[in-house]
């Protein structure tokens, strides 16, 4: 810009105070343009170290990877409690519908008010529909997670007043992602529920669990609900190595249970959207895709798909997976899975990719 030689100083300053004015009216209407290409409000997240960017951090419970290798390819390569190399599904939502890169624990003790008004995560890795599956791990439950939900939604209030909070919370999008411990960690491993149920009668047993869940969820004002559905858990490198026999085949009554609770929560799903006029349920698949990119690792430019990253990649997981017991593969990104339970950040991408396409239409509608 041209100064004038003769401009007096008190007219400089006026002028820099005017261009000051200008920059931040224009900052102010990227945010906001920003703001308003978010298809939703808010992400609002329940369920297990799938979806827990760091809840877990803060209990007591050794179901934790707030340590080195953990976060190697995460911002700053830090480690945040996040049970992968790096983003997690709830992170990849929430910046694929334009809310915000990445979405916080809800009991990460650096969180600030504002952070809520986007939305957060409640998940503590090793929780179940089942409340042994949380009891057993010392983990927040699905109860306690509805509990911390409740204090989360009078925090809204008290930081944008009620409009604002009934606004996030019936027009976010509420993800809930658990199930898979109570298969691995909880019917198989032990005997106390597989004396009490059969196969059947357990799906049965996680999908009342589910459907209490869901039902206390809209009590409290949620309309907009993606259900992920079970992995084929049996395919996991820890699975494999524990229950796969000989050659590490996955293992074939893990995945009947998740198939069989899949299809269950399904027709659950359904019956309770025609309950609930006004309230969308969506049930998210995920099962399928993992199992062709487990089943057809080259298909995606993967090469390894039966082994972890971290380690031997046969049982290495959380604890087990640390800086001075386990080495990490040379590249993470030619594995489908990071931890022997847990995908790397490369195999969730496509995973979040195929289940938004998928849902999109139902989602912003």
């Amino acid at each position: 810009m041209f100064f004038p030689m003769k401009l007096r100083v008190p007219q400089v300053y006026l002028l820099l105070f005017f261009l000051l004015i200008v920059h931040f009216d224009a900052l102010t209407l990227t945010q906001k343009s920003d703001k308003s290409s978010a298809l939703v409000p808010a992400i609002i997240v329940f369920g297990d170290s799938i979806v827990d960017p760091g809840n877990n951090n803060v209990i007591n419970t050794l179901v934790k990877c707030d340590f080195p290798p953990y976060g190697i390819d995460f911002v700053d390569q830090m480690p945040t409690g996040r049970f992968c190399d790096g983003r997690i599904p709830s992170d990849l939502i929430a910046s694929k519908l334009g809310v915000k890169e990445l979405l916080p624990a809800y009991l990460d003790p650096n969180l600030e008010p504002q952070d809520l008004l986007t939305g957060v995560s409640f998940a503590s890795g090793g929780a179940g529909y089942d409340p042994i599956t949380s009891e057993t791990a010392h983990v927040i439950s699905m109860d306690d997670q509805l509990e911390l939900y409740k204090e989360y939604q009078e925090k809204l209030r008290a930081i944008g007043g009620d409009a604002i909070a009934e606004n996030i919370i019936s027009k976010g999008l509420h993800v809930i992602c658990v199930g898979s411990d109570d298969i691995a960690n909880t019917y198989f491993p032990t005997l106390f529920r597989k004396l009490q149920y059969d196969i059947p009668s357990y799906a049965d047993l996680v999908v009342n669990y589910a459907s209490r869940f869901f039902q206390e969820l809209i009590k409290l004002g949620a309309r907009k609900i993606g259900i992920v559905g079970i992995p084929p858990i049996g395919c996991v490198p820890s699975q494999r190595t524990l229950a796969g026999g000989l050659f590490r085949e996955c293992a074939p009554f893990h995945n009947q249970l998740a198939e069989l609770v899949n299809s269950k929560l399904n027709q659950e799903i359904q019956r309770l959207g025609s309950i609930y006029q006004g309230t969308l349920l969506v049930y998210i698949n995920i099962y399928d895709t993992l199992l062709d990119i487990i089943q057809n690792p080259d298909k995606y430019d993967f090469e390894v798909a039966t082994n972890g990253c971290c380690g031997t990649g046969l049982l290495e997981v959380s604890i087990l997976c640390n800086s001075l017991t386990s080495f990490v593969c040379a590249n993470v990104s030619d594995h489908v899975f990071w931890d022997s339970y847990h995908p790397t950040e490369r195999a969730y991408q496509i995973l979040v990719d195929v289940a938004i396409d998928d849902v999109l239409p139902l989602i912003i509608s």
